[in-house]
């Protein structure tokens, strides 16, 4: 299920980080939580990347 879910903002690929549980857009410099299981997609809800 994972494999179809694209970055919002730059309809780019995500890499799944198992342990933060999050999915990573290295192109638009997020990280999108994952809460109880659900990817939350959205940008305002994203954390930003380091």
């Amino acid at each position: 299920m994972l494999e179809a879910l694209i970055c919002p903002r730059t309809q780019t690929t995500l890499r799944y980080d198992a342990q933060a549980q999050e999915l990573i857009s290295k192109s638009a410099g997020l990280a999108y939580p994952i809460r109880n299981g659900i990817p939350v997609m959205l940008v305002d809800e994203a954390r930003t990347l380091d």
